[in-house]
């Protein structure tokens, strides 16, 4: 088996530097390191993007930049065509990735949300905005994609003080919409709001339905709490995706929380981790 890295936008032949602690793991725990092209592939050239994937190579985790679910099946199809793979399958990358695909499988783990697919630049008409949110009920909630939210726009872009005040509903889902510009994945979430304590996001890492790594997040490095881990892990077999990581924090009422799945190979290492229980697990599958 092997990793698939992204490569310097400025020097093809090596690792981005981004990811260059990772690519010493990486190298160290598998049979092959290749480098593709993030830069090619989400312009739609795939052949340019794979140029340095050898032929025939076998099988991949790729660890890199986030990429559109689209793009990712592009990923997967110009590797088929070189007599490659990724453990990751399209299907699979896209559940992990997107909220609707992973809430079922972590409904009562999570909190409410309710979506609806939406094109960059078009938030839901009032109306049908204010439809959307009705399940939630009354109080305070969150907007977000498919996959980001924009918390560091926590009051104008994020934080929705009442779901049942329209206007405010509409401004905040608004200017949401706006600023994602055409990077609105997938479509518009809205969330309702649980208080957390102050004391970070843990981050899990799962290879096969088993914890292998917990992490800070990537926002909060000098944090790394220790969450209850028994009922995620059945949530985390039943979504039957191989490598997949999950946002946790601790509810003030003492409930350790899942506020964001996503799939292993996009997702972030916080600064300073030691991820080399990770990348030996990895390379071992």
């Amino acid at each position: 088996m092997g990793f698939l890295l992204c490569s310097d936008p400025l020097r093809a032949s090596r690792t981005d530097p981004a990811f260059a602690t990772e690519s010493a793991l990486a190298r160290s725990s598998a049979e092959r390191v290749a480098l593709v092209d993030h830069d090619a592939l989400l312009a739609g050239d795939t052949a340019a993007a794979l140029a340095r994937v050898p032929r025939d190579s076998g099988t991949y985790w790729y660890r890199g930049w986030m990429m559109p679910p689209e793009v990712y099946a592009a990923l997967e199809r110009g590797l088929a065509e070189r007599g490659c793979a990724l453990f990751t399958d399209a299907a699979a990358f896209r559940r992990a990735h997107e909220l609707p695909g992973w809430y079922a499988d972590f409904t009562g783990l999570t909190p409410r949300s309710v979506w609806q697919a939406r094109p960059p630049g078009a938030p839901p008409e009032p109306a049908a905005l204010s439809a959307l949110a009705a399940p939630l009920g009354a109080g305070p909630g969150v907007v977000k994609d498919f996959v980001k939210s924009r918390k560091h726009e926590w009051d104008e872009a994020c934080f929705i003080p009442e779901l049942t005040d329209q206007a405010g509903l509409v401004s905040v889902v608004g200017r949401f919409v706006a600023l994602q510009e055409e990077f609105l994945a997938g479509g518009v979430v809205l969330r309702a709001f649980e208080p957390f304590v102050a004391g970070g996001e843990a981050r899990v890492w799962w290879l096969d339905g088993k914890p292998v790594l917990t992490t800070a997040h990537p926002d909060t490095p000098e944090r790394v709490p220790t969450p209850e881990l028994d009922a995620v892990g059945a949530a985390v077999q039943a979504l039957g995706c191989p490598f997949v990581t999950t946002d946790m924090a601790l509810r003030e009422d003492g409930a350790w929380r899942v506020v964001e799945v996503g799939d292993g190979q996009v997702s972030g290492l916080p600064a300073g981790a030691d991820a080399t229980a990770l990348f030996t697990a990895l390379g071992a599958r």
